[in-house]
């Protein structure tokens, strides 16, 4: 266990992919969409807890959800979440916390992680994890965990590294060369062909000194805005700076802002179970089904002439279907969606015209 390790849990978004489970008042990290018993958030809590201190974990997520990260991560004080007045994208609350973790230690090294991926491989990730900050703790170095991919996904980003026989780099640590965004079909089958480009697993670990300093090279307006806030962190004026911090800072996201321009990225390929449950096809991909290819969540569903679909819906309801194939069913107190599979993309269209139809109601 190491006292300069801290880690930084991600739980701030909507999960808009996985409504109607997913909702804005009680988002997909705080659901246990996996059937364990325990949430996302809390399973990525339970993980984190082999690697650093348990005081040395921070929540990083909307000023709505405090209330819901305190119910569910007791062990968690006021001081370890770090509420973010507005949604403003990823960069603004990674800054804010490595200037808040900076200044509780000087020799800090982060992980920072979402809140709302499985990893089936627990030991391997923190042995991956643990080789990581070992390497930033001795370099001026931005890492990223890049996943071996197993299939050319047009979901996922795409990081790409430079194989280097005389590279003076501890193993399994690379350079990166490129970022790409989420590829069409044709271009992320080059990809898996030519072996050089992983996954990118928005996981990310750094020292304290290294990212702040990245932030002033590269993302200025981000820096500037936090840095007049910094003499107020771990006082009792903390929130008043941060909420003006927030409105000062522009909306960008970390990959955009800071891994795509820096020079100093690394990269460690790597197989630890990873998904992102980014999407109801991906819970499919990730739950045990049955005969037919059925992954089913839910006591009382009984299925006839019935394949390859994904079932959601509360154990106390009995559900009786018939003669689908390739559907998502997902049954909520006031919301049942019935979508193709090869339809979900529209989950968003859906929800946008729902707004328009019907305002927040059913979001």
């Amino acid at each position: 266990m190491k006292n300069n390790t801290y880690a930084c849990i991600m739980a701030g978004g909507i999960g808009s992919r996985f409504w109607p489970a997913s909702r804005t008042a009680k988002s997909k990290q705080f659901l246990d969409i996996l059937g364990t018993g325990r949430t996302l958030i809390q399973a990525t809590y339970d993980r984190f807890l082999k690697i650093c201190p348990k005081e040395n974990i921070f929540i990083l997520t909307h000023a709505d959800y405090i209330d819901l990260v305190k119910e569910q991560l007791p062990d968690i004080t006021d001081t370890q979440i770090l509420a973010e007045p507005a949604r403003k994208n990823t960069a603004p609350c990674i800054a804010y916390a490595a200037f808040k973790i900076n200044k509780l230690n000087k020799d800090a090294n982060i992980i920072v992680a979402p809140s709302d991926h499985i990893i089936l491989k627990e030991d391997e990730f923190v042995r991956i994890a643990n080789l990581t900050v070992d390497f930033v703790a001795q370099h001026d170095a931005l890492a990223t965990l890049g996943i071996r991919p197993t299939r050319p996904d047009t979901g996922y980003g795409y990081i790409q590294y430079i194989e280097d026989e005389k590279s003076k780099l501890p193993s399994e640590i690379y350079k990166v060369k490129t970022f790409t965004e989420k590829p069409e079909k044709e271009v992320a089958k080059q990809f898996i062909k030519s072996g050089d480009f992983l996954w990118n697993a928005g996981i990310f670990i750094w020292s304290a000194k290294s990212i702040l300093s990245s932030l002033e090279k590269n993302l200025i307006e981000v820096y500037d805005a936090f840095v007049e806030a910094e003499p107020a962190i771990l006082t009792n004026k903390e929130n008043e700076a941060i909420e003006k911090a927030f409105i000062t800072s522009p909306s960008i996201s970390i990959d955009y802002g800071i891994m795509e321009k820096a020079h100093n990225v690394y990269t460690v390929p790597s197989s630890f179970g990873w998904s992102d449950l980014g999407t109801w096809a991906s819970l499919y991909e990730e739950k045990e089904k049955d005969y037919f290819n059925n992954a089913v969540n839910g006591n009382n569903v009984v299925i006839y002439d019935s394949n390859n679909n994904i079932i959601n819906v509360p154990d106390k309801k009995l559900v009786v279907i018939q003669g689908l194939e390739n559907y998502i069913v997902v049954d909520t107190e006031d919301v049942l969606l019935i979508c193709s599979k090869d339809e979900e993309q529209r989950i968003k269209e859906f929800t946008h015209d729902i707004k328009m139809k019907k305002g927040d109601k059913f979001l």
